[in-house]
């Protein structure tokens, strides 16, 4: 490779050159979860306004979707990489963190957005599975997170966006595992939020309603059906709930807009909800007597008998 001198005294290669530029003139940003759904279009989005963008999977086999539809976007190859992560392994976030501190030497916004829903009744959703879904939603952003605080901190700056849903604030029949996974990220937010705020690190969460993604079908698929008798009803109620939500919901543009504009503010809020009725439902949450608000989700099932 050709070397460029710099005053007679140190050889610099062009590719570090290169580097040095985008250090200056491209925010760095890296994504969880880029295979589809919001972590895919985010990628694209943020790389098409020149973010420099690490776009990472658990299984890089599937990054050819990715890169072809940025070719079709015309979208430039410096802005976007796909790297292989598995936020699970402890061994592939601490390689991903050295590779990002060598190459860039900085991290301006994370965001966690890998996980997956899983479904079932209480009663019948193994313990492992239990553990299985907690690992990724909640333990996986644990620790991608924990991993780039010292940069972040070192360099006073960064925001840190993960993606919460209205699961986190209303528990929903069927959905248990992932319930409980989510309103545990709200507790990690918060307190996130509290203490990197004094090191100029935003902490933002967003709390996403149903949107048009693979999401819905996946937790279909992966959902333990009851054989009991008594909760045939609730089954085939959110399996209907799935279905309808995978068809009619908002498309997936708008949480990926709101991303976008999460990740260009200066000093952006705490919690972002987003999707059609959610605000709503999460102020009438919070007025309302709990009794009241069992009622509402109580007719709502009755009316699937």
């Amino acid at each position: 490779m050709k070397t460029l001198k710099d005053n007679g005294s140190k050889s610099i290669n062009r590719q570090q050159l290169q580097t040095k530029e985008f250090k200056m003139t491209s925010k760095i940003v890296l994504i969880t979860g880029a295979s589809s759904g919001f972590g895919f279009l985010t990628a694209l989005a943020l790389a098409k306004k020149h973010y420099t963008v690490i776009a990472t999977m658990r299984n890089v086999e599937g990054s050819a979707l990715l890169m072809n539809e940025a070719r079709k976007q015309k979208i430039s190859e410096k802005n976007l990489h796909i790297h292989r992560l598995d936020v699970t392994d402890s061994t592939d976030i601490e390689e991903l963190k050295n590779y990002i501190q060598d190459t860039y030497g900085r991290l301006d916004i994370l965001i966690n957005n890998a996980g997956f829903t899983q479904g079932g009744v209480i009663e019948e959703v193994e313990i492992e599975q239990w553990e299985k879904q907690f690992q990724t939603n909640f333990f996986g952003s644990v620790a991608v997170t924990k991993a780039f605080i010292p940069l972040m901190r070192k360099q006073r700056s960064g925001k840190i966006i993960l993606l919460g849903s209205i699961s986190g604030r209303i528990g929903l029949p069927g959905l248990g595992p992932y319930a409980a996974s989510k309103f545990a990220l709200e507790g990690f937010s918060e307190s996130l939020r509290f203490e990197l705020k004094p090191f100029n690190i935003y902490t933002s969460l967003i709390e996403a309603g149903s949107f048009k993604t693979s999401i819905w079908q996946k937790g279909i698929d992966g959902a333990v059906h009851s054989d009991l008798q008594e909760y045939q009803s609730l089954m085939a109620f959110m399996n209907e709930y799935a279905t309808e939500q995978g068809l009619s919901s908002e498309p997936p543009e708008k949480v990926v807009d709101l991303l976008c504009h999460v990740c260009q503010k200066d000093k952006p809020k705490f919690r972002y909800p987003v999707g059609k009725g959610i605000k709503l439902a999460i102020f009438l949450k919070s007025v309302l007597p709990w009794s009241i608000v069992e009622k509402i989700l109580e007719r709502q099932l009755k009316k699937k008998d």
